[in-house]
């Protein structure tokens, strides 16, 4: 008899209540006119291509079923979605800056060490690592809904935390409150390629994800921007404790009404799915999906392994450029924190026009890789030219290579999400997004110490030119990525079937199946 073909993207959980139900159920129960081949997985996980098992198919004399056009709709509030979740993100990634771009400053509050400081930034990278697993775990069980809930409720906790901590001795307890606001990132960092996918168009999906990506850009261009402003260099230690603690009133008070929107406004997916790829998705019964294997046979992929690498190495640098930016403007530019601050916020407003730009650029023409290459190049091109200018002596020269810095570097965020998922589907996005950043994670803070180092021990020059040699190594292995863009084949496949022209041609789509009496020539 038909073996029954399904394409894993998401789904979700059968435990979770209201419109969350909903998407469980349709995962049970695919509504009538799914475009999709669909056979039933037995006990053991395997990928193969649509291709290779329709032809296996044909040749033991089966036919594959072929089921009209799935249902598909998009939903006004999946603005609303999105906006209040880059609001989240904007928030945490603030007060991941609010200590380094004025180092100097809190170095003297507290009595420490530049180390000390670095390690307020770099800990929301460390922390990053060991959770990611466990939270996509939870993203694939439990749903968005309940990971961006979690982690806007840590984020409101860790501000909160720091309002005590406006005191010279009390460093412990800000140190503290940063590690919670840094529990929050793994709970929001990786989402927006999930988010995207869940709720929005074929169309704008890849402007969605940047648009996502920008809210994490936007606190960091704020973090940039306001602390230089809150936290004046004064030299009453009372006084700089009272523009402190003002500071970190007014986050703890964002974090708290974000973490109230959360609760009331932020759903967990539309009723009906935004896209054939994403019906296609649902189809997949929750008790079918195994976690582990779906990490597995990502880390067996080698596109996404190469683009792992590469994602790392330009947005450790990124991290590193950001986290040291104070020290390195300080040090050619005596007591200029303030514009310090405002060649950060250059740096990340550039990278979100870019991120934007990007973003729409890959709906109009789907050219993942050759554009994510070329961003890459010139990212490098960028790093090389700010780190030529820099001790030239003219703040508006730095101004201007930092803006083109920012430009490429930060916009290359979302570019290697999307193009991620273009290489893992149908795996989830929340998990492929997931493995990046904490690629990014381990090269973030391997980077910072390392340049860090460079800079005490040498000059900023040698610290940029440290980063340079590892925009160029990820350059070239940017330029080895085989680009297999298997969503935008699976939304073909799904509109052929639709139209009832599918040939069994192999269009590169990826599924999940297990049939133990399948041939391993077949594998």
């Amino acid at each position: 008899m038909p073996q029954n073909i399904t394409l894993k993207d998401n789904h979700a959980n059968s435990e979770l209540g209201g419109e969350e139900w909903l998407c469980s159920k349709a995962a049970k129960n695919p509504a009538p006119g799914l475009a999709s081949v669909q056979w039933t997985p037995g006990p053991l996980g395997r990928a193969i291509s649509i291709g290779s098992r329709l032809n296996a198919e044909a040749s033991q004399g089966d036919r594959a079923e072929l089921v009209p056009k799935a249902e598909t709709k998009l939903y006004h509030r999946r603005w609303s979605m999105l906006f209040l979740f880059s609001a989240v993100s904007a928030s945490n990634a603030f007060m991941w800056l609010q200590y380094g771009i004025i180092s100097n400053i809190f170095m003297r509050f507290y009595n420490i060490d530049s180390l000390a400081i670095d390690w307020l930034a770099m800990i929301y990278l460390l922390t990053y690592i060991p959770l990611i697993l466990p939270v996509l775990w939870l993203l694939e069980n439990r749903g968005i809904r309940e990971v961006v809930l979690i982690g806007s409720a840590f984020n409101c906790i860790g501000a909160w935390i720091k309002i005590g901590s406006a005191s010279p001795n009390m460093f412990p307890l800000t140190f503290f409150g940063q590690f919670v606001c840094s529990v929050a990132t793994v709970f929001v960092l990786g989402i927006p390629s999930y988010l995207a996918s869940v709720w929005f168009g074929e169309k704008e999906v890849s402007t969605a994800c940047s648009i996502g990506v920008m809210g994490n850009q936007l606190g960091i261009a704020i973090g940039f921007l306001v602390p230089p402003i809150l936290v004046p260099n004064v030299d009453n230690m009372d006084e700089l404790a009272h523009h402190i603690s003002i500071m970190f009133y007014i986050t703890a008070g964002v974090a708290t009404l974000l973490f109230i929107l959360v609760i009331f406004v932020f759903q967990e997916c539309p009723k009906l799915p935004p896209t054939q790829a994403q019906a296609t998705a649902r189809s997949i019964p929750p008790e079918q999906y195994s976690y582990m294997a779906s990490i597995l046979r990502l880390l067996r992929n080698r596109p996404f392994i190469l683009l792992i690498i590469t994602y790392g190495l330009n947005v450790g640098c990124f991290y590193a450029v950001g986290t040291l930016l104070n020290r390195m403007i300080i040090e050619h530019y005596p007591g200029e924190e303030v514009n310090a601050g405002r060649i950060g916020l250059t740096i990340v407003i550039a990278g979100m026009v870019g991120s934007l730009i990007c973003g729409i650029w890959l709906d109009k023409t789907k050219t993942y890789k050759q554009t994510t290459l070329a961003v890459y190049f010139m990212s490098l091109v960028g790093m090389i030219v700010y780190a030529a200018t820099l001790n030239l002596g003219h703040l508006w020269v730095v101004f201007i290579t930092a803006g083109a810095l920012g430009f490429f570097m930060t916009g290359y965020l979302p570019l290697g999400f999307e193009f991620a998922v273009e290489l893992t589907y149908p795996e989830s996005e929340g998990t492929s997004s997931g493995l990046l950043n904490c690629s990014a994670q381990v090269f973030g803070i391997i980077f910072t110490i390392c340049q860090g180092k460079i800079i005490d021990r040498f000059s900023t020059l040698g610290g940029n030119i440290f980063l340079c040699v590892f925009l160029l190594i990820g350059t070239i292995i940017t330029g080895l990525i085989k680009s297999d863009l298997r969503r935008q084949n699976a939304n073909k496949l799904a509109k052929a079937a639709a139209e009832g022209r599918m040939s069994g041609q192999d269009y590169g789509t990826t599924t999940l199946i297990s049939n133990p009496q399948t041939p391993s020539s077949q594998g």
